[in-house]
């Protein structure tokens, strides 16, 4: 899917930024609940962003059965080409914030952070299954949460808040199968 997870100006980052990278990128991105979209408040974005590519830079890429990898290979040739076809599109629309390699053998792609994307951008609204995260900023949180639903999947999503108000309001307008 395109799950998005909201990322308030009140968040912990350090759970938001651990929460993203484990649903972004185990299983290298491709569970149809992964999160593809990471949608941040203006006043917590650069920071967030900041610790979401060191965060990232620390995960391992390589082979399932290695206890410390948290990002395996695709799961063929074709997924792997696939993925790799979005990232040549990613870096057509926006900035590429971190691309991280993988080994050369097998059907690896490492972590691809990508951000300054439109909304309407082909990385946002496609689905890909695969470990590329599009980083999304919004002024505000009604244009966080119209941002998170404009795709047409609904799966999942998430929300990191602190604030009462916004919890209740993403329960009740953000229209995914599984908050």
């Amino acid at each position: 899917g395109k799950n998005a997870i909201l990322v308030d100006d009140d968040a912990d980052l350090d759970e938001a930024v651990l929460g993203t990278v484990a649903s972004a990128f185990g299983y290298a991105g491709q569970k149809c609940s992964a999160c593809s979209r990471v949608i941040v408040l203006d006043q917590v974005y650069e920071q967030f962003l900041n610790r979401l590519i060191e965060a990232t830079r620390s995960l391992r890429v390589g082979p399932a059965e290695d206890p410390s990898t948290l990002v395996p290979a695709l799961i063929d040739e074709e997924a792997r080409q696939r993925v790799r076809r979005y990232i040549t599109i990613a870096q057509q629309e926006g900035r590429i914030a971190l691309a991280m390699e993988g080994p050369t053998e097998g059907h690896f792609v490492g972590p691809v952070i990508v951000t300054d994307l439109s909304p309407r951008s082909v990385i946002v609204q496609e689905e890909i299954f695969g470990p590329v995260l599009a980083v999304l900023r919004a002024r505000n949180f009604d244009e966080a949460l119209a941002l998170a639903l404009d795709t047409p999947y609904a799966l999942t999503g998430g929300l990191y808040s602190r604030s009462p108000a916004h919890i209740e309001r993403t329960r009740r307008e953000f229209r995914v199968g599984n908050l």
